[in-house]
C-alpha cells in the first residue's frame, strides 16, 4: 500500500532510497541546515557583545539596549518565517524560497562586517528577511519526506534536529577562536571575521542545496501553474521592499515590537482556524490544540534566549573562568554547551522515545512540552543557588553551575523543539503547512522579542549585578516551573483535541 505525503492526504510520496534507516535526501537537508544554523549561531554568540563593545566602548550601561537588540533580531528572524512559509506555500515553492533565502543571508551577513551602525542594521535586516524564507520552508520539507503516519517522523526530525546544533557547537568553537587569533588586534575588534566567516558557512548552505536538491524529486518545487520566473521577480521585489522595513522595526522598535508580534500571531491563527474550519471539527480541534502548545513555546523560548544576552553578560562579569595554567575559558564557547549536550543526549532521547513507545507509554506531545518548560527551570534553579550560595570574595560563581544550566536546558529543548516541528506536520490543515510552521516560529519570535526585553530588566541602566542576577533568574524559574506544571495537568485536555495524533 502506497503512503502519502504529509503534505496532503492525496500526494502519493516518492520511493526515497533509504540511508541509515531514513530517506536518503533527510541528509543533504541535515546538512544545508547544519551549514545555515553555523551562520546563524555565529552572529547570535558575538551579537549582543560585539555591540557594547564597539558601540558604547565596553561600558556595561550599554548591556540594555544590546539585548533589545538581540531580543529585537532574534524576534524578527522567527516572524519573518510566516511570510517566507506563505511565499513557499502560495508563490514559488519550497525549494525556491530556500535557494532565495539563502542568497539574501549570505549577502546580509557580508554587510554586517562593515562597522557602520546603519550598516550593521541593515545587514542584519537583510539577514532577517532571508532567513524567513529558509527556515520554515527546510523544516517543512524534513515533514514532506515521510507519510503522514510513518512512525519514523519525530525521530527523523530529531536527526535533522542534530544537524542544527552541530552547525550550533562548530559556530561559536570556530569564530571565537577566530576573533581572539586570527590578527594581532584586541578581540573587540575582530567580531567583523565572526560575521565574514558566518557568510561563508551561508554560501555552503547555498551551494549545498542547490546541487542536492534533485535528490528531493520534485518535492518542494513549486506546482506547474506556479513555476513561472516572474513569481521569483516578484518574490525578489519583496524582499527589497521589505529589508528597509526590516531595518526600521530594528532602529526604532523595541517594546513596540511586542503588538506588531501580537497582531502577527492573532492573524496567523485566523488564517489557519478559517482553513481548518473547511475540513470539519477534528481540524478546527487540531488546530487549537496546535495555538494553545505555541502559547506555552513562547514562554520557554523567552528565558532560552538568555543564552545571547544575560548569560553572556553573566558570563564576562561573574562568572570565575580560570581555567589551569591560567588559561581563561571563552566567554562564546559556553554557547556551544548546549549543542554538545544535544548532539551527546539527542541519540539517547531517540532511544528512549522508540522504547517507550513499543510499549505504548511515549509521552504525548503536551506531556512532552510539559517536561520541556520543567527542565528549563531547573536550569534557572542551579543559578538561583549559585548566586545565593557560592559567590566567592571576589563577587564570582564557579564555572559549573552556567555549564549544568546549559546542560538542563538543552534536555527541555529536546523534549520540546525538535516534537514542536513534528508537531506542526501532523496537526496543521495539509494546504497551510509552511504558513502553520511559520506560526511555530512567530512562538518563538515572541520569546525571543520578550526575552531581550527581560535581560534588559536584569541588566537595567549600569549593568548586570549578582542582585540583579538573582532576581531576574528566581523570577524564571518559578514562572517556568509552574507553566510546566500546568501544561502537565492539561496535557489530557489537549490529547483530546489532537484526535489520535501523538
Amino acid at each position: 500500500m502506497s503512503q502519502t505525503s504529509a503534505a496532503g492526504d492525496s500526494v502519493p510520496m516518492p520511493a526515497y532510497p533509504q540511508l541509515l534507516g531514513h530517506p536518503r535526501p533527510l541528509w543533504m537537508l541535515f546538512m544545508t541546515e547544519f551549514w545555515e544554523r553555523f551562520a546563524f549561531y555565529s552572529v547570535s554568540w558575538a551579537l549582543a557583545l560585539y555591540i557594547v563593545a564597539h558601540f558604547y566602548n565596553g561600558d556595561p550601561s550599554g548591556q540594555a539596549w544590546a539585548s533589545s537588540i538581540f531580543g529585537a533580531y532574534t524576534a524578527l528572524i522567527y516572524a519573518s518565517s510566516i511570510f517566507g512559509g506563505y511565499v513557499a506555500d502560495k508563490v514559488i515553492g519550497y525549494q525556491r524560497s530556500i535557494l532565495l533565502g539563502a542568497l539574501v543571508m549570505a549577502l546580509g551577513l557580508f554587510a554586517v562586517m562593515l562597522p557602520s551602525r546603519e550598516i550593521f542594521l541593515a545587514g542584519l535586516a537583510m539577514v532577517i528577511v532571508g532567513n524567513g524564507l529558509f527556515k520554515p520552508n527546510i523544516s517543512t520539507m524534513v515533514g514532506q519526506l515521510y507519510g503522514r503516519d510513518d512512525p519514523r517522523r519525530d525521530r527523523g526530525f530529531t536527526l535533522f534536529y542534530m544537524g542544527i546544533n552541530g552547525g550550533a557547537l562548530l559556530a561559536p568553537l570556530l569564530t571565537g577562536w577566530l576573533a581572539s587569533h586570527f590578527t594581532d588586534t584586541p578581540m573587540q575588534q575582530n567580531y567583523r571575521i565572526v560575521f565574514g566567516a558566518a557568510g561563508v558557512g551561508m554560501l555552503l548552505s547555498l551551494l549545498w542545496f542547490w546541487f542536492g536538491r534533485r535528490g528531493l524529486q520534485g518535492v518542494g518545487r513549486p506546482a506547474p501553474e506556479a513555476a513561472s520566473r516572474m513569481r521569483v521577480a516578484w518574490v525578489l521585489l519583496g524582499v527589497v521592499v521589505a529589508v528597509p522595513l526590516v531595518y526600521l522595526l530594528l532602529a526604532f522598535v523595541t517594546t513596540g515590537l511586542s503588538w506588531v508580534l501580537g497582531v502577527l500571531f492573532a492573524g496567523v491563527a485566523a488564517m489557519l482556524l478559517v482553513e481548518a474550519l473547511k475540513h470539519g471539527r477534528v481540524q478546527v480541534d487540531r488546530v487549537v490544540a496546535m495555538l494553545v502548545i505555541f502559547a506555552f513555546n513562547i514562554l520557554f523560548w523567552m528565558f532560552y534566549f538568555q543564552l545571547g544576552t544575560s548569560f553572556n553578560f553573566l558570563a564576562a562579569n561573574l562568572v570565575d573562568r580560570e581555567m589551569f595554567g591560567g588559561w581563561v575559558f571563552p566567554v562564546g564557547w559556553f554557547q556551544s554547551v548546549s549543542p554538545l549536550a544535544i548532539l551527546l543526549l539527542a541519540p539517547l532521547v531517540t532511544v528512549v522515545w522508540g522504547l517507550l513507545a513499543a510499549r505504548r507509554r511515549e509521552p504525548s506531545i503536551p506531556r512532552k512540552f510539559g517536561l520541556g518548560l520543567v527542565f528549563n527551570g531547573l536550569g534557572f534553579a542551579v543559578l538561583m543557588y549559585a548566586l545565593s550560595h557560592l559567590l566567592d570574595s571576589h563577587g564570582l560563581i564557579p564555572f559549573w553551575p552556567l555549564v549544568l544550566c546549559y546542560v538542563l536546558q538543552t534536555v527541555g529543548e529536546l523534549c520540546l523543539s525538535p516534537i514542536g516541528l513534528s508537531m506542526v506536520t501532523k496537526l496543521a490543515p495539509p494546504r497551510l503547512v509552511g504558513l502553520a510552521m511559520g506560526g511555530w516560529f512567530l512562538s518563538l519570535a515572541v520569546g525571543g522579542n520578550l526575552s531581550g526585553l527581560l535581560a534588559g530588566r536584569i541588566s537595567g541602566e549600569s549593568g548586570m549585578t549578582a542582585a540583579s542576577a538573582l532576581a531576574g533568574f528566581t523570577f524564571s524559574f518559578w514562572l517556568l516551573a509552574g507553566a510546566g506544571v500546568l501544561l502537565l495537568a492539561v496535557s489530557p485536555l489537549i490529547n483530546r483535541l489532537m484526535h489520535g495524533v501523538r
